[in-house]
């Protein structure tokens, strides 16, 4: 494949999730072998190459995508870049440990309950999870079509931002002037991550964003019986296959399984409220405000062991906790955006959420860009390649910017 060094990434280097089919290349999709994908060549690639971006390699991920912590049982998890013994986050896993350890400047990501943002958390890089239906799915293997979106990340917003452009067509040219902090959200989550995202709110504040603050736990909850029935019923339908192949991870298989026992009316009944939950999302939640603020996770970035399921000290809550506050988002088919904010008392790596109206995608970046340009969470290297970027210095918060 050509490499030019035009356009407008001008031979930005990028990596992408191993979900996208290729002229030279199936996907795997975290498996041992290739899966079943619609179209020879992905939409997504084919956009960021025209645009001059380099494609320098593929990105590991959790089994067909449908974890959140990044287990996988066939080749093993991604290490998280600050702390080896902690996960990465799923699904996208390595598209986060690349652009966090500096080995793509921006890369491509999945997002059907939070497989951009979790990730964007754990590793201490900024997502970008569109609008649905912005950017285009064909070439890329499903996991629940009603959900999927396909979205970037990077160290920082101003390099999403030439990628999301290149991406996407006819977003609303709208500015950010007011915010509302879900409060009820903010209080349930651990006290580190909590005090991390209000700094990540007082430097929102701060670039002249006026807050608002308001409770809105009660509408995401409710948006967790659909979410998780269109995501079961659709990953079992789409994955049908790997419940016949006898070298499907039994954790897998019962995984897939769940969704089977979903009929068609029940599946149709929970896609339909979607509608309803995003204009209640607007008018309860909402408000008046451009954008939501709450937390990636209310929890802290969990030990990988307490993701496994062959540990002894496996919760399955904690994969549950993981995505709670974000799989509404797919839900309602909103932007939304992730953003470092600051370290946990375990020295990982804090984001903050900014979920905003449909198609305000390009506004969500610009404020995280107006953000970033006085803080420097983004610009910190993690301590598994701090020796190879720094001056030798092993301190995980040496700052320095992309």
């Amino acid at each position: 494949m050509e490499h030019p060094a035009t356009g407008p990434l001008g031979g930005m280097p990028y990596a992408a999730k191993d979900i996208f089919a290729a002229s030279d290349r199936r996907p795997h999709a975290g498996m041992s072998k290739p899966q079943p994908v619609a179209g020879d060549h992905a939409a997504a690639l084919s956009l960021l190459d025209a645009a001059g971006g380099i494609r320098i390699g593929y990105t590991r991920l959790t089994e067909v995508a449908y974890e959140p912590s990044g287990y996988n049982s066939v080749h093993g998890r991604v290490r998280n870049p600050w702390n080896l013994e902690f996960v990465a986050g799923g699904s996208s896993s390595g598209s986060a440990a690349a652009v966090a350890s500096g080995s793509a400047v921006i890369a491509l990501g999945s997002d059907t309950g939070g497989s951009l943002r979790i990730p964007a958390h754990c590793c201490g890089v900024t997502a970008w999870k569109p609008t649905y239906g912005v950017v285009p799915t064909q070439g890329s293997v499903p996991l629940a079509p009603t959900l999927d979106t396909i979205g970037l990340l990077a160290r920082s917003a101003a390099d999403l931002i030439p990628g999301m452009a290149a991406l996407t067509s006819g977003l609303r040219d709208t500015t950010v002037r007011r915010a509302v902090v879900i409060r009820d959200a903010l209080a349930s989550a651990h006290p580190a991550v909590r005090r991390a995202c209000q700094d990540g709110i007082d430097a929102v504040a701060a670039t002249g964003i006026a807050l608002d603050h308001r409770d809105g736990t009660e509408l995401i909850a409710a948006a967790d019986v659909p979410v998780l029935a269109v995501m079961q019923a659709e990953a079992a339908r789409r994955h049908r296959h790997l419940l016949d192949d006898p070298a499907t991870d039994p954790i897998l298989r019962k995984r897939l399984g769940k969704g089977l026992d979903i009929d068609e009316a029940t599946l149709a009944q929970q896609t339909d409220q979607r509608p309803a939950l995003a204009a209640a999302f607007i008018e309860r939640v909402l408000g008046p405000a451009d954008v939501a603020l709450l937390a990636v996770t209310a929890i802290r970035t969990p030990p990988a062991a307490e993701c496994d399921p062959t540990s002894p000290t496996f919760s399955a809550h904690t994969l549950y906790e993981l995505s709670r506050l974000t799989r509404f988002v797919n839900m309602i088919g909103f932007p939304a955006v992730a953003m470092p904010v600051g370290f946990d008392d375990r020295g990982l790596p804090v984001a903050l959420q900014a979920v905003g109206r449909p198609r305000t995608d390009a506004a969500l970046l610009k404020l995280a860009a107006a953000v970033q340009d006085r803080t420097d969470w983004h610009g910190r290297v993690p301590a598994a390649v701090s020796m190879l970027v720094t001056d030798g210095s092993p301190d995980v918060h040496e700052r320095t910017r992309t």
